[in-house]
């Protein structure tokens, strides 16, 4: 199987990836609970909207709508049975997005984490991850992908069963990998971006970097790191738009195009050829980074976001959540 990805690279130095999805599903009638995997079926026509919104904004990569596309994360809407069928129906919407498109987009399939931890921290077993993942994997190769894009994880172990599980089903597609760095450039589980890179190295991975994350400054930091244990890599950037915090029942973040285009500047600056957002970015985020990349708008003059402390003790468990649902 040829790597797209390795191809479009050649013409191109540096490739925009799209936003949020699940932010963008709320906003089409998805209700809080729901199931964004089971929308590619229900309601196939709002998923490839929102494909068709972050491909009018300029994005080459298209992430599917299947973060939670595991039988352990389907389980909790007994949806544990149609993994493979949601999946396909995953990559078929986004698909039919990219082939309308008036420029070259790639289809990569988000495989998120399970929600599960591996012993011996939890109670699942490595050969159960991995088989939860080439079942993912099935669907989504089956749908159509250019390659597959395993994201927000925090464990290696896990990153390495969904390889495994992934090239089982499919020996020569491309995979990308992207951790999520939470507290003191540590992921959840206290991965840093050097053990990030060394974990990885000879898994074959096209890409590696970081994604969501709890603010700007610690992915970039993260991804500082990576450059530096082998500037040879090639580098995923896909940040959460700033900082969270809730007003009312509702997640906003601080995160405006002009903040998140100035920081696709910066990480393109610092060795990443693969960009875009994260929880809390859209379109209009996705179209300011496109214009800053190309050369047609100015770097907006912005300074980083700075972390400050969480206002209350439940914005650790809501750290996990987001690193669950990828709003």
């Amino acid at each position: 199987m040829a790597n797209k990805l390795l191809e479009r690279l050649k013409s191109a130095s540096v490739l925009l990836l799209d936003g949020a999805m699940g932010t963008e599903l709320f906003a089409r009638g998805l209700v809080s609970g729901g199931s964004p995997e089971e929308w590619n079926v229900t309601h196939p026509e709002r998923v490839q909207d929102v494909h068709r919104a972050y491909v009018a904004a300029g994005s080459d990569i298209l992430l599917t709508n299947s973060f939670g596309g595991t039988a352990y994360r389907l389980k909790l809407h007994n949806f544990q049975d149609r993994v493979v069928e949601l999946n396909r129906a995953a990559a078929r919407n986004g698909r039919a997005a990219a082939d309308a498109a008036d420029h070259p987009v790639l289809v990569a399939g988000s495989m998120g984490p399970t929600g599960e931890l591996l012993i011996p921290m939890g109670s699942m077993h490595y050969d159960e991850c991995r088989a939860a993942f080439a079942e993912q994997a099935r669907g989504l190769v089956e749908g159509g992908v250019d390659l597959l894009w395993i994201e927000t994880m925090s464990d290696l172990n896990e990153v390495k069963a969904a390889v495994e599980g992934a090239r089982s089903v499919a020996a020569e597609i491309p995979i990308c990998a992207t951790m999520s760095y939470d507290t003191r450039g540590r992921t959840m589980m206290g991965v840093t971006g050097t053990q990030m890179v060394q974990g990885l190295a000879g898994l074959g991975l096209t890409a590696i970097g970081a994604n969501c994350g709890n603010n700007l400054i610690e992915t970039e930091a993260a991804l500082a790191e990576m450059h530096a244990a082998d500037p040879d890599l090639l580098l995923i950037a896909k940040a959460n738009a700033g900082m969270p915090r809730y007003e009312g029942n509702k997640l906003i973040y601080d995160g405006s195009p002009a903040v998140m285009a100035a920081y696709a500047d910066r990480v393109r600056r610092h060795g990443s050829v693969l960009i875009g957002g994260c929880c809390g970015s859209g379109p209009a985020h996705i179209r300011m980074m496109r214009q800053v990349l190309d050369g047609t708008l100015p770097v907006p003059e912005v300074a980083p976001l700075v972390p400050t402390e969480p206002a209350d003790p439940a914005a650790g468990s809501r750290t996990r959540e987001r690193r669950l649902r990828r709003s």
